[in-house]
């Protein structure tokens, strides 16, 4: 029975903890090699490149191997195509284009909006019961509300250091608390973070009823690699021109590049669609929280950057509503389940009495 218990409950959390830790990594090291001067475009599509390459061998073992592989169908192409655009390329892109200019703290902290948006999503899709007479409702409603309240506070407000290095100071961190009267890049990255946050909560919705359909995971992983690997060289082409930027990478760079396709490309996105499988989108999303605690460490210690007041209140205030999302749920869950129990006791005692009433 606890062996049981671990597989279906523990495996998921082990593994979502390792994926934020990985993702923190990604970041922090993303951040790192284009402060050292790796152009945005390059880092993305070279680590996706590399990433894609090392899932090809295991893809053609994967297909060879199964004597009846499900049919690769044109559907299934065009919503790998659309995953590849919305998690490969626009998410990527946008995500580090928002890391570039702010930090990766404030990108984990954001990252709390993408259990309220999982749960919009799942209501517009019905995926999530949603009546506002009923408590589990209005813990999930409120919830959803409180979570992006603390998201606006880490991208509107800083506030003073706590604590941190003293002599490093980012170009791009504001001399005022305020940030919206003084540095709109720390802005500008806010919201971005916020629209990769609605991309990646569509993504994992949409990824989620692929897998239903098709529950081939490699399969799909393998081709939203590659449809997005092809966009993100395209667009990179078009828009970094320079044959230096491409040529001349840090040596910071090529680590990061290397990480990156092993602990993005191949672990996390198998591990995430995994997890999608087995225990639905919010339950991927609800493990944002802790990479803000990840993210804030990492920073600290590895490029020796401040932890200020609006990063820790605003997470506190995100991570109050998320967990909030959580308990609502768990209650509507546990109320639905003593409904089928008593539905179930029901139809039983009056099978057992319908021979007497006759």
């Amino acid at each position: 029975m606890a062996a049981q218990f671990m597989k279906k409950e523990g495996l998921p959390f082990a593994t979502m903890l390792m994926v934020e830790t990985c993702e923190m990594s990604i970041t922090i090291l993303g951040k790192a090699a284009m402060n050292g001067g790796l152009k945005t475009l390059v880092y993305i599509v070279y680590y996706n490149s590399l990433g894609t390459l090392i899932l090809l061998p295991y893809f053609v073992f994967f297909r060879t191997r199964r004597s009846r592989p499900l049919p690769i169908t044109f559907s299934i192409l065009g919503r790998c195509f659309i995953l590849g655009l919305l998690g490969i390329c626009l998410l990527q892109i946008l995500a580090y284009t928002g890391i570039k200019y702010s930090s990766a703290t404030l990108a984990a902290g954001i990252g709390n909006l993408m259990p309220g948006f999982t749960f919009l999503l799942a209501v517009i899709f019905r995926m999530e019961r949603l009546d506002l007479r009923e408590v589990t409702s209005q813990a999930k409603s409120l919830g959803t509300v409180v979570a992006i309240t603390g998201a606006m506070v880490m991208t509107l407000y800083q506030g003073p250091k706590l604590f941190g290095s003293a002599t490093s100071s980012s170009s791009h961190s504001p001399p005022h608390p305020y940030l919206l009267s003084q540095n709109s890049t720390w802005v500008f990255g806010g919201f971005l973070f916020t629209f990769t946050c609605l991309l990646s909560s569509g993504w994992n919705i949409l990824q989620t009823a692929t897998l239903k359909g098709y529950p081939e995971q490699l399969t799909v992983v393998f081709f939203f690699c590659l449809f997005g690997t092809i966009q993100c060289v395209i667009y990179g082409a078009i828009s970094e021109r320079s044959i230096d930027a491409w040529v001349m990478l840090p040596s910071i760079g090529i680590i990061a590049i290397i990480f990156s396709a092993v602990f993005g490309t191949v672990f996390r996105s198998n591990v995430i669609s995994w997890c999608l499988e087995k225990k639905g989108p919010l339950y991927v999303a609800t493990f944002k929280p802790v990479g803000v605690i990840i993210a804030a460490i990492m920073e600290i210690l590895f490029l020796s950057s401040s932890l200020h007041l609006g990063s820790v209140v605003g997470a506190i205030v995100s991570s109050a509503g998320f967990y909030t999302v959580l308990w609502g749920q768990a209650k509507e869950k546990a109320v639905l389940a003593l409904e089928d129990i008593d539905d179930e006791h029901g139809s039983e005692s009056s099978t057992n009495r319908a021979p007497l009433l006759r």
